[in-house]
């Protein structure tokens, strides 16, 4: 291809005018970059055509871009078009670079300076149901228990029951060998026998009616001699008087010369006679007295061996009886050595199953009705409080698939102390709770897991209790996911339970908090959900 053809070719090649300040050098026409022809203008611009290009093109080129130009359709000229559009380039202000340039570095320094946003678990606040449980373990058992236990002494025939068996009221359930206590009945027979001999031979140790007759003649008999011996008394006094009077006259007549000394001397002997004569009747007037006292003595004596049988007959009687009563309740006892059931219903244990000798008193066995339970559960005293007869109770974790429900019938009045496995003394009470639905797979000291419904609302604003911590005396707090940051908030919080509580003030429904929030989370910490 000639040189001109050449020329020809690349001046159609128009570039777009460069502005004034700096003009880029034209970029080289590539081989991969075809480009459409120029068609001719119809008004052509007064603008001087740039210069050729000084690139230098192979012959190879020149004709591809002449077939190329050829093969092009000729697009349509825009009457308001001056220019060729072809090869146009945007030029950007530089200030426009350096701008967009420092942005971009700013943005790049904010995010390598920014902090790393903390993964946090996140909870919703909704509200809900909410109970509040007192949560404890209880047990299960027979609500009437009876232990069998041995009535009498004696030796315990084999019982041939086990735990499980089936019976019926009545049935016989024990035996003890009755024959010591027949010994003992007949003993008391025996006993009896002679108390009652010995009561009718009372009446025999009475003494006669005619040894009292005889003692009250005999007193009778001592008050005449008395009475005789006082008229003999008087009489020595009246002789001794007489005595006496004569004794002094033979004294004065003898003084006178009118008798004889021998007359006085006979008068004397006569005075002392009558004296001599009165103090014997004086002591005939003593022993006359004295008999009649021994007399009445023995009257007395008499009179009260009379009354002594009358003790006697008490004693005897009361003797007889205790050996009734006695021989009564060896009777009954003898009658008790075959042992029955008092009710019927489920043999739970038999404490004696071998036959020995046992005492009175010593349980046997226990038996009552399996399907009549109860459930105690025992909580602290401080939870008890909170507790009232028919609260309802949710029973978890008692071997079933499904859980199962019971009411609070009442609480023991009285506590006792169990120590902790801390080694805490804790002050406990008994829950007593009847089953509503009851199943017939659990047995008399069954282990379940209870929670006594203290406190229920249907329609509660509650959080999770994991979001909450102290923040102060008696004060709550919570933080907040705000925009990707950690807010605290300070709560009013009232009934709660293991997991959630309820929220009185300071949240509202749809409000995402921080659960389980360590000592990373700050006000204003950046966060992220670790889901």
């Amino acid at each position: 291809m000639s040189q001109k053809k050449h020329r020809s070719l690349l001046s159609r090649v128009r570039h777009p005018k460069q502005p004034p300040p700096e003009p880029p050098p034209s970029p080289p026409v590539s081989d991969n970059s075809p480009q459409s022809p120029t068609p001719p203008s119809p008004n052509p611009p007064t603008s001087q055509p740039s210069p050729p290009s000084t690139h230098h093109f192979s012959d190879e080129d020149a004709s591809r871009t002449q077939l190329k130009t050829n093969n092009a359709p000729s697009p349509s000229p825009s009457p308001n078009s001056k220019l060729p559009i072809q090869n146009l380039k945007l030029k950007i202000p530089r200030r426009l670079l350096y701008w967009l340039a420092g942005l971009g570095g700013a943005t790049l320094l904010a995010l390598a300076f920014r902090p790393t946003p903390i993964p946090v678990d996140l909870g919703q606040v909704q509200r809900g149901p909410l109970q509040v449980t007192v949560d404890a373990e209880g047990k299960t058992r027979v609500r009437d228990r009876f232990t069998i236990a041995a009535p009498v002494a004696g030796r315990l025939a084999r019982i041939e029951l086990d735990p499980g068996d089936s019976i019926e009221q009545g049935t016989i359930v024990a035996r003890i060998d009755p024959l010591p206590l027949n010994t003992k009945v007949r003993e008391a027979q025996a006993r009896l026998q002679e108390l009652r001999a010995q009561l009718a031979g009372v009446e025999t140790q009475r003494p006669k009616s005619a040894a009292l007759a005889q003692a009250q003649a005999q007193i009778r008999a001592a008050i005449a001699t008395q009475q005789q011996a006082e008229a003999r008394l008087e009489d020595a006094k009246a002789a001794l008087a007489q005595a006496t009077r004569d004794r002094k006259r033979a004294q004065d007549l003898e003084a006178a010369g009118a008798q004889t000394r021998k007359v006085r001397e006979d008068a004397e002997l006569a005075e002392t006679q009558r004296q001599q004569e009165l103090e014997v009747a004086k002591n005939q007037v003593k022993g006359a007295i004295a008999n009649v006292a021994a007399a009445q003595k023995a009257l007395s004596v008499l009179q009260a061996e009379q009354q002594d049988p009358d003790y006697l007959q008490e004693v005897y009687r009361a003797q007889i009886a205790s050996t009734e009563s006695t021989l009564t309740n060896l009777a009954d006892e003898a009658r008790r050595t075959v042992v029955r059931a008092p009710v019927g219903g489920t043999v739970f244990r038999v404490m004696q199953e071998s036959a020995r000798f046992i005492q009175a008193g010593e349980p046997l066995l226990e038996l009552g009705n399996a399907t009549q339970l109860e459930l105690v559960i025992d909580v602290l005293s401080t939870d008890a409080v909170k507790v009232n007869p028919g609260a309802l109770i949710h029973i978890n974790y008692w071997g079933g698939e499904q859980p199962l429900k019971a009411k609070v019938h009442y609480v023991e009045p009285s506590a006792f102390t169990e120590v902790s496995a801390l080694g805490v003394d804790e002050q406990r009470v008994n829950v007593i709770a009847n089953f509503t639905n009851p199943p017939r797979s659990l047995g008399d000291g069954y282990r379940v897991e209870a929670q006594i419904v203290v406190w229920e609302d249907p329609d509660a604003l509650k959080v999770p209790v994991s979001a909450l911590f102290g923040c102060g005396d008696q004060a709550w707090c919570t933080f907040v996911a705000e925009h990707g940051k950690a807010q605290r908030r300070q709560l009013v919080i009232g009934q709660r339970s293991n997991l959630e509580a309820v929220v009185e003030q300071g949240l509202q429904v749809g409000d995402q908090v921080i659960l389980h929030p360590g000592d990373q989370i700050k006000a204003g910490q950046w966060i992220r959900d670790r889901t």
